[in-house]
């Protein structure tokens, strides 16, 4: 007996074909910048979404971003059964929200703050927001202690590196605090203890010092600086704070380098900042903010609210946020612990170092740094090659990999570089596939006549002017 089939949908009385192809029910012209009149088919909207981003890059080969681009198989299910959990309503989520302040502690004993037990502090949707949380508070605590002393509180400023990520650039703007970037000199491309001090007066809010730059991977010497502002306080100088901008170094240094003093055990760093989305190995979308004891953070900037059930004390730029990273940043550290994360830290280090070792040996290239802070290290093309840093990023992406290419901000500019991160999932054996396409590229490279592309044809140079590499300009 033959099979019946439906109508199809074009002509009722025509009987129909048993499966109906996704892409012959795609319409001719689907809007991109308007709603369109009629809905789609769910599989056919999927397809027509999943087919366009199919020409975005490939996020493993992306080695400009600071940002997490692997994880694992169990996290990624808790994620998705965690996306509806507003991070915000603690009341209606309260295993979420207990998560949250789990990690709190965790990070805070990892950081050696004086009591963990107590430490106050939040998750954020990155290290921009978490960074302008700490730079508020510096500025409210500033303000204080102006009034208290009958002193004006309408110039404050804000000492940093000119390698800062672009968040401060906007934290400045948006709270109305001069901003005194300290420029880069010689091979000095960070902050350094005598220029921060050089730089502070009695309007200065604090002293950002960044623990692992996104230019080329190396740390500040925080300790040296905090020595140097208390040098400055003993001697009758301003008694300025420091935040530390610890957005990738902070989950790297206690695991890799345990005895580097650059945390709570300094009096001085009042406030950190992290990204778990970086090295906390979640997915984006997650910083977290930590203050070294309750005095580091006014009460005046927490502010609470009822109508969500309970007494709903909240302190971010943000409200309702998914729950889904906090839970996964939560498996991550039951997942990995203290020796997980010393190994897969220790593996990016040695990853990075070895590669950036072989890049050198291939002759044509010159170490800024070499992967031994952080993960990541920059190069330069060496004076007399006929080619630009510019032309082997464009060539690397003709062969699939993102290698951004970029200029030194203030009073570097002159310097142009290529950087590397080395995340997790970027193995040794993806590292030696890189060098061999490197060394595939180089020799059309070398036989050209100059250098063919320079800064203005950057495709990584993002956010404030300045160039970038995940939050605006630094490790996206």
């Amino acid at each position: 007996m033959p099979i019946a089939h439906p109508p199809s949908e074009s002509d009722p009385d025509r009987p129909g074909v048993p499966v109906n192809p996704v892409f012959a029910r795609e319409p001719v012209e689907i809007p991109r910048f308007t709603l369109p009149d009629d809905g789609l088919d769910p599989d056919v909207a999927y397809q027509a979404v999943h087919d366009e981003l199919m020409l975005d890059g490939n996020a493993r080969l992306n080695l400009a971003t600071f940002v997490t681009t692997w994880g694992e198989p169990q996290a990624r299910r808790l994620m998705e059964e965690s996306f509806d959990k507003n991070m915000i309503d603690k009341d209606e989520y309260p295993r979420t929200a207990d998560l949250e302040q789990r990690c709190v502690r965790m990070l805070a004993a990892l950081w050696h703050a004086p009591d963990p037990a107590t430490a106050i502090g939040c998750s954020t949707t990155g290290s921009s927001e978490a960074c302008m949380l700490g730079g508020l508070a510096l500025k409210r605590r500033w303000q204080q202690a102006r009034r208290a002393a009958g002193r004006p509180t309408d110039r404050p400023n804000i000492v940093m590196g000119a390698n800062v990520q672009v968040c401060w650039d906007k934290f400045a703007s948006y709270f109305e605090v001069e901003p005194r970037l300290v420029p880069m000199e010689g091979n000095r491309f960070h902050l350094g203890a005598a220029e921060a001090v050089a730089h502070c007066d009695e309007n200065t809010i604090g002293v950002v010092a960044v623990l692992g730059s996104t230019f080329d991977g190396s740390y500040e010497p925080v300790e040296q600086i905090c020595a140097a502002l208390d040098e400055l306080a003993a001697g009758g100088g301003p008694d300025v704070p420091v935040h530390v901008d610890g957005a990738s170094g902070a989950m790297v240094a206690p695991f890799c380098d345990p005895d580097l003093r650059w945390d709570f055990r300094l009096q001085r760093v009042a406030s950190i900042n992290t990204s778990g989305h970086k090295y906390g190995l979640v997915y984006p979308g997650l910083g977290w903010a930590l203050w070294r004891d309750t005095a580091a953070l006014p009460e005046e900037l927490v502010l609470r609210v009822n109508y969500l059930g309970g007494d709903l004390p909240t302190f971010a730029l943000n409200f309702s946020r998914p729950g889904a990273q906090v839970i996964a940043q939560y498996y991550n550290f039951l997942r990995l612990g203290h020796d997980g994360y010393r190994r897969v830290q220790q593996t990016c280090r040695d990853v990075a170092t070895r590669l950036s070792a072989t890049i050198a040996d291939l002759g044509p290239f010159r170490l800024i740094t070499d992967g031994s802070q952080l993960p990541v290290f920059a190069f330069t093309v060496d004076d007399g090659q006929p080619f630009s840093v510019f032309d082997v990023s464009g060539a690397l992406r003709e062969q699939g990999w993102l290698v951004p290419a970029y200029t030194f901000p203030a009073d570097r500019t002159d310097v142009a570089a290529l950087r590397i991160v080395v995340r997790n999932g970027f193995s040794h054996d993806l590292a030696d596939l890189l060098v061999d396409d490197l060394r595939r590229v180089l020799p059309r490279l070398s036989a050209q006549a100059g250098p063919q592309r320079g800064p203005e044809g950057a495709s990584f140079a993002h956010g404030a002017g300045r160039p970038t590499g995940d939050d605006g300009r630094h490790g996206s």
